[in-house]
């Protein structure tokens, strides 16, 4: 197989099609969600939401990972090796965006509240420290049916 034919094979891949496809679909859904909610406030800002915003409604980390482990478990069926590693991914980035993730953000959120209040008495210089946003359980669900509904789509209608 020559360069050209491992390229082409390699972004016609149908999981690759898939994730990319249910990835573009929750940061539709999230930027639709914030446009018509007012909480769009640029062009900009639209574009940076359709992106790579993370956190908000629908987790595309998890919509990500859930068409993965559909597609996996289609093609490789759900005893295979590969789908127990992609189950373990899927464990553990939903874990992530619950967990970790949403509680350094809300740590984030507490130590700018306070670094500004201690910087507005005079008492320190505080430059603001990024919030990364995680998701609620009930986002990372609504990610998870999402991709896994894509993911059937692909392994269904190839």
């Amino acid at each position: 197989m020559n360069f050209k034919e491992l390229i082409n094979s390699f972004f016609t891949q149908p999981a690759l099609l898939a994730c990319v496809f249910s990835w573009l679909s929750a940061q539709l859904i999230k930027t639709l969600i914030k446009l018509f909610s007012g909480k769009v406030h640029s062009i900009s800002e639209l574009f940076e939401l359709l992106l790579w915003r993370t956190g908000s409604m629908p987790s595309s980390h998890a919509a990500l990972t859930s068409t993965l482990l559909t597609m996996i478990g289609f093609r490789s069926g759900i005893g295979s090796d590969v789908f127990m590693i992609t189950l373990g991914f899927y464990l553990v980035t939903l874990r992530d965006a619950v967990g970790v993730r949403r509680a350094s953000g809300i740590q984030a959120t507490m130590l700018n509240k306070v670094g500004n209040e201690l910087a507005q008495k005079g008492l320190i210089d505080y430059k603001p420290i990024k919030e990364v946003q995680g998701h609620t359980p009930a986002e990372v669900l609504i990610g998870s049916f999402v991709g896994f509904f894509i993911g059937l789509a692909f392994s269904v209608l190839k």
